[in-house]
């Protein structure tokens, strides 16, 4: 028999504003944004710590990451302009 739990937690995710493709989209690029600005915080804080490679190796995730959003906003550019968003 189904507890109230249950019966309160069937219908979770039954509702789709939108294709999960598309939802991963829209949603990822805020997530990398959010990195990006953490590795601002991780090269500052490099600088004021001890002088090895830390801060090399933040600036190269950063800029990793700049690459993948920039790669994010022409997938989502692409798709709006071919109205399959």
């Amino acid at each position: 028999m189904p507890t109230l739990n249950d019966q309160a937690e069937q219908h979770i995710g039954g509702t789709k504003g939108l294709h999960n493709h598309v939802h991963d989209l829209i949603h990822d690029p805020s997530t990398r944004l959010d990195a990006l600005w953490r590795y601002d915080q991780c090269i500052a804080n490099a600088e004021k710590g001890e002088a090895d490679n830390s801060k090399q190796f933040w600036q190269i995730l950063k800029a990793q990451e700049i690459k993948n959003v920039d790669g994010l906003k022409e997938l989502i550019r692409k798709r709006v302009q071919n109205k399959s968003l």
